[in-house]
């Protein structure tokens, strides 16, 4: 979401850190330079003017005149006020209340609010270990409470039985009832949105939640709208009252403003970020990390979560075993294609790497698409079981078999053959060097090299749930 942001900065950055001290005239300069880059990315002005003023208070006072590094000190200026921006610290859904716990799920119509409504239940029910219970207030958009409904059967969370004709408010006040009955631990609702905002919608909402008092009232926005997310947040805000955002698309193309506006413009935090299609691609807002992923230090906190919530403990160790053996076969590479795209494919995990931006400017250059994943998952499917386990077999004739097997050329195949001859050789280096030695020496054939494995990264926590 804020590959453009991200470059503009980290080209600003290059040039301050590469002068040995700084003068007010470029420290002016640059700060220039990141406001129109803020304001390209959609950040609303008012948002813009104070954190300018912020940063320059603190770039052109001694701190930064003395440093032995004034380029990396002003990087590290903007990092600390972006962090504030963004509302400092992470803030979830906040379920300490009496149960049942009501969540009220608002927005405008096409923002996102019923898929989220399920994918909060989702983690709610997985991670809290709550008994969740989902009911739709939407009675104006067709077959929207049976939206809910499917949503529901896919999570496996209960929603409200749907009764025909029941007005939104009876339907609240029903849902609570049964909640309290039925012993569930948080109730969600998911109200009726709009194109746009109008007195009805907020007179319904507002009525909804003067019945139900809910702990939590968020407000669903799509990442893409821009500067009009952060227009209906601040009408919610002011007419309703909301307690937290959560923010859909945000995997998209949208520059990214509206995340960085949203806090300084409601006054309350995102706590929550839809980052796919899926039920369970939604995840924790966390400043400190946005904030270094937005100035290209990546985030390799959340890297190494992902990759312990998504890598199965027992096939981790299954492969280490393999590779201090020196052994690795094509069912392995096909192991770690399914694992790479479970952690959101390449281009998902390199906008976690520090200093990655360059790097993934290359590849666009390149034209690498992301399906070649799934080309290459095709073409091992294609193949039998020993020519998996013995790839030196494969010739001329295997080759022609297998790319009409799987949709490709056959130039696809020797491409694969030659990813997995280079992994194969490194995995051999591997076992000869130790998974000390590797972290030493670099990680031939996957662009780490020394001194690029962060500080106190340890890779054997890969393998834990």
């Amino acid at each position: 979401m804020f590959e453009s942001l991200t470059t503009r900065l980290g080209n600003v950055f290059d040039r301050l850190k590469r002068r040995g001290a700084l003068s007010e005239s470029d420290v002016a300069e640059a700060l220039r330079e990141i406001r129109v880059a803020l304001l390209e990315a959609d950040v609303a002005l008012p948002v813009v003017r104070d954190f300018v003023e912020k940063v320059r208070e603190k770039a052109v006072g001694q701190e930064v005149v003395r440093s032995v590094t004034p380029g990396q000190m002003v990087v590290k200026i903007v990092h600390d006020h972006l962090v504030e921006m963004l509302g400092t610290a992470a803030s979830e859904v906040n379920l300490e209340a009496a149960a049942p716990v009501v969540v009220l799920m608002v927005g405008l119509q096409g923002s996102g609010k019923t898929t989220s409504t399920g994918k909060i239940a989702l983690r709610l029910k997985t991670r809290e270990k709550k008994r969740v219970l989902m009911a739709s207030l939407d009675v104006a958009r067709p077959a929207a409470q049976r939206q809910l409904a499917v949503l529901g059967e896919q999570a496996q969370v209960p929603t409200l039985p749907i009764v025909p004709g029941e007005p939104p408010l009876a339907i609240a006040r029903r849902a609570l009832q049964t909640a309290r009955l039925e012993g569930y631990d948080v109730l969600m609702l998911d109200t009726a949105g709009r194109l746009h905002i109008d007195d009805a919608l907020m007179a319904e909402v507002a009525a909804v939640r003067d019945a139900t008092k809910p702990t939590e009232t968020l407000l669903v926005v799509d990442a893409m709208t821009g500067q009009d997310a952060v227009n209906v947040g601040k009408s919610f805000a002011e007419q309703v009252g909301i307690t937290g955002i959560v923010m859909t698309r945000v995997d998209g193309d949208a520059r990214g403003g509206a995340a960085l506006s949203m806090r300084a413009v409601t006054g309350q935090p995102i706590k929550l970020i839809g980052t796919g299609e899926k039920l369970d691609a939604i995840e924790p807002f966390h400043p400190e990390r946005i904030a270094g992923r937005i100035l290209g230090m990546g985030d390799v906190v959340s890297l190494v979560e992902r990759a312990s919530e998504t890598i199965e403990k027992e096939e981790a160790e299954r492969l280490a075993a393999k590779v201090q053996k020196g052994e690795f076969d094509l069912d392995d590479l096909l192991s770690q294609l399914r694992q790479l795209k479970k952690m959101g494919g390449v281009s998902g995990l390199m906008g976690l790497l520090p200093g990655i931006a360059k790097a993934k400017k290359q590849m666009a250059e390149a034209n690498i698409d992301e399906k070649a994943l799934g080309k290459q998952e095709a073409i091992i499917l294609s193949m039998t079981r020993i020519e998996r386990r013995k790839p030196d077999i494969i010739k001329a004739s295997r080759k022609q078999r297998i790319a009409a097997g799987s949709g490709c050329s056959v130039q696809d195949v020797n491409r694969l053959l030659k990813q997995y001859d280079q992994m194969r050789s490194m995995m051999k280096q591997v076992s000869k060097l130790g998974a000390k030695g590797m972290m030493r020496g670099g990680m031939p054939g996957m662009g780490l090299g020394p001194g690029m494995v962060p500080k106190g990264f340890d890779p054997s926590r890969f393998g834990r749930r």
